[in-house]
């Protein structure tokens, strides 16, 4: 009988983390989970604890990793992956995208598995080119607010690419575009939670900027697909997965008005520092490479992600959730 191939998935009881233990149970991996819980939620993935081939560790990825056994793949999810989590805890944000992929990396080479990071299309900064290609190596401020979620990535992708250079590593190196879909947290900063959040408040949609700024949306479900496609791939430089249908985020706010049926207006804020004025994936090589491209539609995916959001209760839409950063934070 075939051994049953083993993966270990850090941050994995976050948004895209917890969707990835999914996937791989699916296809009858045994998956290690491992998160210390400073801004993942054990609830996303507490429907897996019954099964014999799960297993979860809490723990900070950024101090040691230790797995025993063989283990055939490694994802590196871990990171605060918005504004309000990196700004909040900088410091960890900088040690999980080195301290952590270094760990990662290191295990891989102990173990002889294959590493895929997730990077981010953070790393094209404020971008002068659009639509945004892999060949584009981006308009980032390295001391400004975002540049510790911004250098942590760039930093990780350099690091992958130097043990898949210098020690023959097989790594993947995905650069994530905006993603939704349920289990992402109601408050936690980005654009399509928070505008949904508002509207079941019955608040004003908050803009920041004249929201003439863009994002391109993808559904959850079609950025697993491509992680899954590209893991198994043998192309070892950057791939941008993420979907090209651009709106503003002006044109966004009133869809986000269309499907809850609310009649909040919007208000505007300034513009956060270094914001992206625009962000667009070019997919060609996710196209040609892995034969992917995004099948959910974003009014389907929308409607999915609302009804996940409607079913929240009173208190989760009121307050903001609990998380244990003051255990975290280095002062």
């Amino acid at each position: 009988m075939e051994r049953r191939k083993r993966i270990l998935i850090t941050g994995a009881a976050g948004f895209l983390g917890s969707h990835l233990c999914d996937r791989f149970i699916k296809e009858n991996y045994h998956v290690i989970g491992m998160d210390n819980l400073i801004t993942g939620r054990l609830k996303n993935i507490e429907h897996l604890f019954k099964l014999e081939n799960f297993e979860f560790y809490n723990h900070d990825v950024s101090k040691y990793i230790h797995v025993p056994g063989e283990l055939d793949f490694i994802l590196h999810f871990a990171s605060p992956a918005s504004p309000i989590d990196y700004l909040k805890i900088p410091i960890q944000t900088l040690k999980v995208g080195s301290l952590g992929i270094h760990n990662c990396l290191g295990l891989a080479k102990v173990k002889g598995a294959r590493v895929l990071i997730a990077s981010t299309s953070e790393v094209y900064g404020d971008p002068t080119v659009h639509p945004q290609t892999e060949e584009y190596w981006g308009n980032v401020n390295p001391v400004g607010p975002r540049g510790v979620y911004d250098e942590a990535k760039r930093f990780q992708e350099a690091m992958t690419m130097a043990y898949h250079t210098y020690h023959g590593l097989e790594t993947r190196i995905i650069r994530i575009f905006n993603t939704y879909g349920p289990r992402m947290r109601l408050n936690d900063g980005r654009v399509l939670p928070a505008f949904i959040g508002q509207a079941l408040r019955g608040e004003d949609l908050t803009i920041f900027g004249d929201g003439s700024q863009t994002r391109s949306f993808c559904y959850v479900d079609d950025l697993v697909e491509g992680i899954y496609r590209l893991l198994h791939s043998d192309y070892a430089e950057p791939v941008n997965i993420g979907n090209p249908d651009e709106i503003t985020i002006g044109q966004f706010a009133e869809e986000i008005i269309k499907l809850t049926n609310t009649s909040q207006k919007v208000v505007y804020h300034d513009l956060p520092i270094n914001d992206p004025k625009q962000r667009q994936p070019d997919i060609t090589k996710a196209k040609a490479i892995l034969g992917w491209e995004p099948k959910v539609s974003r009014s389907e995916g929308l409607k999915l992600t609302y009804d996940y959001f409607c079913g929240m209760s009173e208190e989760e839409l009121r307050h903001k959730e609990h998380n244990n950063f003051d255990n975290y934070i280095v002062k």
